[in-house]
């Protein structure tokens, strides 16, 4: 025996801190799997979509194309379509614009409006870029229209996720 035994009350003190920590780590637990999840999880390589469009068919003059793609959210599985548009610049590069107008979001298009001609417009304000995506001042749009990374792969363009307009000199 012992020389200092443990009293009625420290032995429930010291049972319910135990079990008290216990049910508490099997709470934050999965709080803190599912904060940790996401970064340990490993990426497609590179998340570049197919699209339909064959590289060789891509001219000076920017061209619609759609492409579709599987989005997993957690057990939900959904097909997106989304759109660019593309065409060759004057040193034969691939440019690819996100068509989402950067002042509220509305679809831009190219040649949209008579009035100008060679031009991304925003029907919902009146919004104008250049053909390189540049929004022009004076109008509603806060800043240029986002790029797609490009790959090629047999052939046919591939499309990344949209990133800042690298064709704009800011």
């Amino acid at each position: 025996m012992s020389k200092n035994p443990v009293t009625r009350r420290q032995f429930l003190s010291y049972t319910l801190t135990g079990v008290g920590g216990f049910m508490a780590a099997g709470m934050l637990m999965p709080m803190l799997r599912f904060a940790i999840d996401p970064v340990l999880q490993v990426k497609a390589s590179g998340d570049f979509k197919m699209t339909d469009k064959k590289i060789a068919d891509i001219t000076a003059e920017p061209v619609r194309v759609d492409f579709e793609y599987d989005q997993v959210d957690a057990w939900y599985e959904s097909k997106v379509t989304n759109s660019a548009w593309v065409y060759k610049d004057d040193s034969g590069e691939i440019v690819a614009l996100s068509p989402i107008c950067k002042h509220l979001g509305c679809t831009v298009n190219w040649k949209g409006s008579d009035k100008h001609p060679d031009m991304f417009y925003c029907p919902c304000h009146g919004g104008l870029y250049e053909k390189n995506g540049k929004n022009v001042p004076g109008t509603p749009p806060r800043g240029p229209l986002d790029a797609y990374p490009t790959q090629e792969k047999d052939g046919f363009l591939m499309l990344g996720t949209p990133i800042e307009n690298p064709f704009v000199k800011k």
